[in-house]
């Protein structure tokens, strides 16, 4: 039987994160990671639905919901957040591997982990839903329709403005720009605000640094990439020609837009327990198990 829900702090370094955890104790462990400007409380319908199989752990990343949020832009780079995900592993998980979901920033910045050698063999799988790997996609050039449609990037690049957008309604504004332009009802989080301003630093601190010296990055474990095709953010182009960087992966176009999360939890849950099901059939001889290069598919169809 899952249990009620208990939270956790968890110290990386000098920021304290507020951790969520739900599940039977001995069941596989999934973290899940969420991007901006949302907070842990993004992923509660599919926290309600996998809790039942798994072990589910949910964190407010740096400058989120009820965790610490530091003051320097740096303090944001990729590589303190791959910090974060280990500090979190290592106070729930253990040395037990587990299944990782990211999703928008949650997902960019999963990618760092996933395709740093020192996380090999202890993510079993990793699930990405529309955040991609910033190195993917610099070392690719990003393409013109994706950054017409990225014209927010830039946007929050700018000194000021884009503080005084959140301060003065925007974060208000929230759910309605959510019901409106994502079909999603949600209720108002007390966090929003903060969640907002804080996650600035997440494109500040990394997009021009990676777009300048982009990385040569391969995944250390099994990849599914889903890709809600009227995703409002991130094209679905930015999700093929991967397999260079890939080694056991597959790619799944779903019909849904970018908070797919919120607005088909059922299948997005569903898709998870799949792939996370079948890597753990696999691993059942050997807890040695790791993405093979060259072995990879994709699902034409749209669900």
């Amino acid at each position: 039987m899952a249990r009620a829900s208990e939270m956790l702090t968890v110290r990386s370094g000098d920021v304290k994160l507020a951790v969520y955890v739900s599940g039977p104790r001995r069941a596989p462990p999934l973290i899940l990671v969420h991007g901006y400007p949302d907070s842990a409380a993004v992923w509660a319908p599919i926290r309600a639905r996998l809790a039942q199989r798994y072990r589910v752990i949910a964190y407010d990343v740096r400058g989120a919901g009820a965790s610490d949020a530091p003051r320097r832009r740096a303090d944001y780079a990729l590589a303190r957040l791959a910090d974060d995900l280990k500090a979190v592993a290592d106070a729930t998980c253990g040395g037990r591997p587990f299944h990782l979901v990211g999703h928008d920033w949650g997902s960019i910045q999963c990618w760092e982990a996933v395709t740093d050698p020192a996380f090999r063999g202890r993510i079993r799988s990793y699930t990405s839903i529309s955040g991609p790997c910033l190195d993917h996609v610099f070392r690719a050039r990003m393409r013109l329709k994706q950054s017409l449609k990225s014209w927010y990037i830039a946007f929050f690049h700018l000194p000021i403005v884009p503080s005084l957008v959140w301060r003065l309604g925007g974060a208000a504004l929230w759910p309605r720009w959510l019901q409106l332009t994502e079909r999603v009802r949600v209720e108002r989080d007390p966090s929003q605000l903060k969640n907002a301003l804080n996650g600035l630093q997440l494109y500040r601190a990394n997009f021009i640094a990676r777009a300048r010296k982009p990385r040569e990055r391969h995944a250390q474990a099994p990849v599914q990439i889903l890709v809600p095709v009227r995703d409002r953010y991130v094209t679905p182009e930015m999700t093929i020609d991967l397999d260079r960087w890939l080694g056991e992966h597959v790619r799944e176009e779903i019909d849904g837009a970018h908070w797919i999360v919120l607005r088909n939890p059922d299948l997005i849950a569903s898709r998870i327990d799949r792939f996370a099901s079948a890597q753990e059939r696999k691993a059942a001889p050997s807890h040695a198990a790791a993405a093979q290069p060259g072995v990879g598919r994709r699902l034409n169809s749209v669900s």
